[in-house]
């Protein structure tokens, strides 16, 4: 079920209100049934491969917490196996198969094996990795083992932060499902706020981001310069207000409830280097790839060169998380770049600005920073969007093309609807460029505070404009001629 449809406009007011007037030992039924249901209306046959995995890692994580030794190891590795291969098989097998075919043909071979006709499940990395870290928290004694069967596949399913995080640890959640939760108008109205605040960021500002980005990357080779780098800095954009608003929107109802999950974006495009840039941006992943991965390779403990190898084994891993294909790979190989390279050269770096006499403290050279942030990563985002390596590398190297002639060419209207309007239309760009400009003055507003305890604090007339213009913006602005999927769903 889409955050964005009629349907989950029906569904969450329904479950909320029988949330709290049902007595407090049916409520994580409740719970559980509808995060069912919300799954199941993507797919219903689905939530067979959910049940596998819970069953395997309920009783997986009974076994390590009674056993001793080897034993325990041994059921931990039957619950990685169990999870991993369904990843394997539902999001890797063919992609695997399909570079088997091309090396076979390279010594004029023939694949035997076929290829599997199957959809890859929504969400599916993301219950497979909050389901590992039971096992593995359970297995190194920093969580007990859930023996209430409904609980655990509970926290697997909970249905706000079921298909695109974010990825819960146990010690954060389950305790949370035993407690009693009373209606709280605080609680209820501040989870509902956060909730518009994620819809405004996905359908007033990523869908008609959506529609203008879509309209170069689907035909990237009738562009060069500037509607390549217009599109490019728009799916940066895009990307984040339709992850960062479905996050929002999966906190906010569950704030609703009484329940708190943790934050998964903290104003990333604020970063002033690419290692805080992963502290701010899908932080329950980040955390996860170095809790269970990168310490797991030695982290920290080991020598320097070896920390750099091990770091950029992890954003490999990050980008063949993100989806079956090289231009993931790629992704996560240049983020692994970036940050092994400005670790190297850090000192380099701070000598040059030392000798040069830069003030480090300086507005602009914050500024300076955060741009080249921004910059380097939203090339990376080119790998990430682009239908596969062709495209990619021919937007990467057609950036600057011509840009010089189409400098010139910026009193041109037809030039400016193309390039810069890309195709859509000064309103369309004028709604979404006013919408932008609203969300970074709210972050600005967010620094070291939260915003909604400053309003709060606000006068009521102050308020309510507020209140209500972003409401009317969802309203009349958003788009909903075909509810978008979020873009993290096929992860």
């Amino acid at each position: 079920m889409l955050f964005n449809s009629i349907e989950f406009l029906l569904f969450f007011p329904i479950v909320t209100i029988l949330y709290f007037v049902l007595p407090y030992r049916f409520r994580w039924a409740l719970l559980l049934i509808a995060s069912c249901y919300f799954y199941m209306v993507f797919k219903p046959i689905y939530i067979l491969i959910l049940g596998f995995t819970i069953v395997i890692d309920y009783f997986a994580g009974i076994y390590i917490e009674q056993s001793e030794g080897e034993k325990r190891k041994f059921y931990l590795i039957l619950s990685l196996i169990a999870n991993i291969g369904v990843l394997a098989i539902f999001k890797y097998f063919n992609f695997l198969n399909l570079n088997f075919t091309w090396l076979l043909e390279g010594f004029d071979l023939k694949n035997p094996v076929p290829f599997l006709q199957i959809l890859l499940p929504i969400g599916l990395s993301f219950h497979t990795f909050q389901a590992m870290s039971y096992t593995i928290e359970v297995y190194r004694g920093n969580q007990k083992a859930e023996h209430h069967f409904g609980i655990y596949a509970l926290y697997v399913m909970f249905y706000p932060q079921l298909v695109a995080g974010p990825i819960e640890r146990p010690q954060n959640v389950i305790h949370q499902f035993y407690e009693k939760h009373n209606f709280d108008y605080k609680r209820v109205t501040d989870g509902l706020k956060l909730m518009a605040w994620g819809m405004f960021k996905k359908v007033v500002i990523a869908d008609r981001l959506a529609i203008m980005v879509e309209n170069v990357y689907k035909y990237p080779y009738n562009h060069t310069g500037m509607p390549l780098i217009v599109a490019t800095v728009f799916f940066s954009i895009q990307i984040f207000c339709d992850f960062s608003g479905y996050s929002d929107i999966a906190l906010g109802s569950a704030q609703v409830m009484g329940f708190k999950l943790m934050k998964n974006f903290d104003r990333p495009y604020f970063s002033k280097t690419m290692s805080e840039f992963w502290r701010r941006w899908h932080i329950s992943l980040s955390s996860w790839f170095k809790d269970y991965l990168y310490i797991s390779l030695g982290g920290n403990r080991v020598s320097k060169w070896r920390r750099e190898y091990n770091l950029f084994i992890v954003f490999l891993v990050s980008g063949i998380w993100h989806g079956a294909s090289w231009t993931f790979v790629i992704w996560g190989a240049i983020h692994g770049f970036y940050l092994v390279f400005g670790n190297l050269t850090v000192n380099f770096r701070n000598k040059i600005v030392n000798i040069i006499g830069i003030n480090k403290f300086t507005f602009s050279y914050k500024l300076i920073q955060i741009l080249i942030v921004f910059c380097l990563t939203s090339f990376a985002w080119i790998f990430f969007r682009a239908s596969n390596i062709q495209e990619a590398t021919y937007i990467a190297s057609h950036l600057f093309s011509g840009l010089g002639e189409q400098l010139q060419q910026l009193g041109n209207k037809e030039f400016i609807e193309k390039s810069i309007f890309l195709g859509k239309g000064v309103t369309n760009f004028a709604m979404v460029a006013f919408a932008i400009v609203v969300m970074e003055v709210v972050h600005l507003k967010q620094r070291g505070k939260s915003l909604r305890e400053s309003l709060s604090r606000s006068p009521l007339l102050v308020r309510w404009i507020l209140y209500y213009g972003i409401i009317l913006a969802i309203l009349f602005l958003g788009m909903y001629d075909q509810p978008a999927q979020f873009i993290y769903f096929q992860f």
